[in-house]
Formats: structure tokens, C-alpha cells, sequence
């Protein structure tokens, strides 16, 4: 590991962020926000934008390394710890509205960063140690079923009217929202559902992932309230939601538009790098471990983090990650902005 892929340790700074936040309160509960959707726009649009790739034999070198999963597994401690410390304090300690709001604002936006980001890049490993670490950073997030639905509907359907994780172009973030966790939840049970088609019997309801998903956020939801209390378990309910709908968030601006061409067999071309959003800025590539490198995610959706490419035909966005997802909260604003740009690359791909 070299000394530049220490960079990956910044990622850190949203979670610390969150443990602040609860320690001091006050205006300090807010420091994750402040951070992630002010900070972090602020000096991107400073420090360039990367388009470099590595050569194959160095990335096949950093896909070997060890390293580079050490830092997603930590953040299993880092958000059961943060979760236990928000229980415990909102329950024990008399906090002002105000601070509770920016504590679940900023305690939920790390349980999307660092948990349910991070569960998506476990989740595409073949390892069972990397998928069951996958399942349990999705928990916290009451957002198991992403583990079933996004690999096994999400990659297959991308950019296509079949996947409720592409936004389609004129639709607003809000209704997404709603479309989205929606339909991904049925999607998840439909895709269970097929996969034990042909078990008979009680089998076919003790090996169902969406049964043992749902008894496991049961469980985690009644555990809250009996070791901390009703606080506490009404706090673990909207930190899960601020986080899956980070996640939503950024589903949104990922495929904005972007569709696949149905070809004369009744079949939707390959997904390639032009079917998802890109983005090369720096800091929003290390804080949320590369997701940003988009394109070649979804091109290649096996390959590690540390070693996603930077695609030339790839569409990309005007603004890093942060910075979109704020101006998607402002409909016509991004509407203004991205659907000329739909439009541009809409037009390059029918025109190459």
C-alpha cells in the first residue's frame, strides 16, 4: 500500500463527524451536515477533478491487497458504536429540538455513508464473510432488503423502465423517493420469490433472505427499546430513514435519464459507462469509497473501489456527489440544469 491510498482514511472524517455531533450538541449537532453538504461542495469545486486510470498491472497489484478492505470493514464498529452512543444520549440526556434533529440529520447521514455505501461495495464480493458484513451495516438502516434487490434487480435492470432505481427524466427527487422504496421493497420479495420457486414445503419459508431480513430488523428494533428505551427506538427509526434516503438520493442522480436501448430480440443492450452518471471529484470519490466512479461501477460491477476507472464516453455530472444531491432538493433547479445536459449526451450517444 502506498503512501497515496492513505487518502481512504479521510472517509473517516464523516463518521468522527457523527461523535461529535453527540458529544458537544448544540450547534456542533449539526456537524455533519455542515460537512457533507457544505464543506465538502465548497472544496470541490477548488481541487480538480482526476481523470486518471491505472495501468493493469498496478491495479491487479491494489486489487490483491488486503488494505483496501480492512477500511470497509471498520466501519462495522464505527456505526454500531455511533448508533449506541445516539441511543443512550437521546435517552438519558434532556436535548432540545433543535439539537435532535441535527443529531439524527448527521447520525443518519453517516449510517448512509458508511453503512448502507458501504454494504453496497461488500455486497458485489464473493467472499460470505463480506456479504454477511454487507447484511449487517444494512440493518441499522432498516435497508436489508437492498442487498437482494440491488444486485440481483437493480445491475440487471439499470436505465431501463424496469429498475425503480432510475429516475426518469422530468421526475422530481420527492416522488422518487417515494417510487423508489417502493417498489425496491417488492422488487426484493418478487426476486426472493423466483429464486425459491421450485423449494417445496416449510424450506421454502426458512431459506427465504426477506423473512430472515425482516425478523433480523425485528429483532434489532425491539433489542433498541429494551436496552435503551422508547427515545431511543424512535430515534433508531429515523436515523434509518434519513439514511435510505441519502441512499435514494443519490440513486437519483446516478441514472437521471439515462435509458438502454431495447433490441429487436426483446432484449436491453449491455449496460455500459454511458448508462450512469460519473464523477470525478476527488473528495467525494475517498469519502464514499469511489461510488462516484460510477460508470465503470456498473460496466464492471465485480471490480474494487480502488481500482475503478475513469470512462471518456461516460456521462458526468456538473457538480461532485454533495453538491448534486442538494441541487436535486430543488426540483426546477435541477430539472434547468441536468435535463440540458441529458439532453447533450442523449444526442452525442445517437450521434457518435
Amino acid at each position: 500500500m502506498k503512501f497515496s491510498d492513505l487518502k481512504y482514511l479521510l472517509a473517516y472524517i464523516i463518521p468522527a463527524s457523527g461523535f461529535a455531533a453527540i458529544y458537544w450538541q448544540g450547534w456542533w449537532s449539526y456537524s455533519t451536515v455542515i460537512i457533507a453538504f457544505l464543506l465538502l461542495p465548497t472544496i470541490e469545486q477548488i481541487v480538480p477533478r482526476s481523470t486518471a486510470n491505472f495501468d493493469k498491472e498496478t491495479a491487479k497489484l491494489k486489487s490483491s491487497q488486503w488494505i483496501f478492505d480492512v477500511l470497509l470493514f471498520l466501519n462495522m464498529p464505527i456505526i454500531i458504536g455511533l448508533a449506541c452512543y445516539l441511543f443512550y444520549t437521546v435517552q438519558h440526556q434532556s436535548i432540545s429540538y433543535f439539537e435532535l434533529i441535527g443529531l439524527y440529520l448527521s447520525t443518519g447521514i453517516v449510517l448512509g455513508a458508511c453503512g448502507i455505501n458501504v454494504a453496497h461495495e461488500l455486497g458485489h464480493k464473493s467472499p460470505k464473510l463480506h456479504k454477511l458484513a454487507a447484511q449487517a451495516l444494512l440493518m441499522p438502516c432498516l435497508y436489508m432488503h437492498f442487498y437482494i434487490e440491488h444486485n440481483r434487480g437493480h445491475h440487471l435492470h439499470v436505465a431501463t423502465p424496469e429498475d425503480a432505481a432510475t429516475s426518469r427524466k422530468g421526475e422530481n427527487l420527492y416522488f422518487f423517493w417515494i417510487r423508489s422504496t417502493s417498489m425496491s421493497y417488492i422488487s426484493a420479495w418478487s426476486l426472493e420469490a423466483k429464486r425459491l420457486a421450485k423449494t417445496k414445503g416449510i424450506k421454502k419459508w426458512i431459506t427465504n433472505q426477506m423473512i430472515h431480513f425482516t425478523l433480523v430488523q425485528l429483532l434489532y428494533l425491539i433489542a433498541v427499546f429494551m436496552i435503551f428505551g422508547s427515545k431511543a427506538f424512535v430515534a433508531a427509526i429515523v436515523i434509518a430513514i434519513v439514511s435510505f434516503l441519502l441512499l435514494e438520493t443519490i440513486n437519483y442522480i446516478e441514472h437521471y435519464g439515462l435509458s438502454r436501448q431495447k433490441k429487436s430480440n426483446g432484449r436491453y443492450e449491455r449496460v455500459m459507462p454511458w448508462h450512469s452518471w460519473n464523477s470525478n471529484h476527488e473528495l467525494g470519490r475517498i469519502m464514499l469509497y469511489e461510488l462516484t466512479r460510477h460508470s465503470d461501477h456498473h460496466y464492471l460491477a465485480n471490480k474494487k473501489y480502488q481500482v475503478l476507472d475513469h470512462h471518456d464516453n461516460s456521462p458526468q455530472l456538473p457538480l461532485g456527489y454533495p453538491a448534486s444531491m442538494l441541487m436535486a432538493l430543488f426540483p426546477p433547479i435541477w430539472f434547468a440544469v441536468m435535463n440540458k445536459k441529458l439532453d447533450y449526451y442523449t444526442e452525442k450517444l445517437s450521434n457518435p
